[in-house]
């Protein structure tokens, strides 16, 4: 069976910081550390909820994270302000390495396959706005199990559903947390170093292999 990979999409694939355009015009200066807070506490209630077996799904968690970064910055945003941001959210952008990476990729014969925290639905659209969708084989989401990466049953589920095993399966993110749970799963994983600046866990557990781009990923599986 040929290899198959399963892509992360929020921070791996699409940009989470493709609001900052968005945000300068709401909180000025503090559009960077507003965006990043945001991203951060997105990911901590995916974490929290998945602990707690007190699942709502990830836009759930990302409109509360954004409750929260206005909580925490004092920025009273309106409804609709909100609404607007949340609307960005959902067709943010591809990185620009993605399409040509992810076709590379397709063409050396792998099988790609988008596997997320988030809804099926919401995969769709924001694969589409980003003209990436038709490069996967199939989206994978984590909605189906009521939980979120990087819980065991989660990487399990993906081998389900795309039919492939541990041993020529691989998860590709440029989340450490991922990298770890895909790898503690028995698949294998890449690193997707997009930031020169960027840390792996210091927890004894490597990635397979580390990239720069998707782009350097095509190259490297196929060397």
């Amino acid at each position: 069976m040929a290899t198959t990979l399963a892509f992360d999409v929020y921070g791996t694939l699409i940009n989470t910081h493709g609001v900052l355009a968005a945000l300068e015009g709401l909180v000025g200066d503090r559009a960077h550390a507003f965006s990043q807070t945001w991203r951060d506490k997105q990911l901590e209630y995916s974490f929290r909820r998945g602990l707690m077996q007190n699942y709502e799904p990830f836009a759930v968690c990302t409109s509360q994270a954004l409750d929260y970064t206005c909580d925490f910055y004092k920025t009273p945003l309106t409804r609709q302000q909100k609404s607007e941001l949340l609307d960005i959210y959902r067709e943010l952008p591809a990185f620009d390495d993605v399409k040509q990476g992810l076709t590379l990729l397709k063409e050396a014969g792998f099988r790609l396959f988008a596997f997320s925290n988030g809804e099926v639905a919401a995969l769709e659209r924001l694969l589409r706005a980003a003209t990436i969708r038709e490069l996967f084989l199939d989206l994978v989401s984590v909605d189906n199990l009521k939980s979120f990466k990087p819980s065991p049953a989660v990487y399990a589920h993906f081998l389900r559903q795309s039919q492939a095993s541990g041993g020529c399966a691989w998860l590709i993110s440029s989340n450490p947390f991922d990298v770890i749970g895909a790898i503690s799963a028995g698949m294998k994983s890449a690193w997707v170093q997009r930031s020169a600046d960027a840390v792996f866990d210091p927890w004894g557990i490597e990635p397979t292999i580390t990239v720069s781009s998707l782009v350097d990923l095509a190259e490297r599986m196929k060397a």
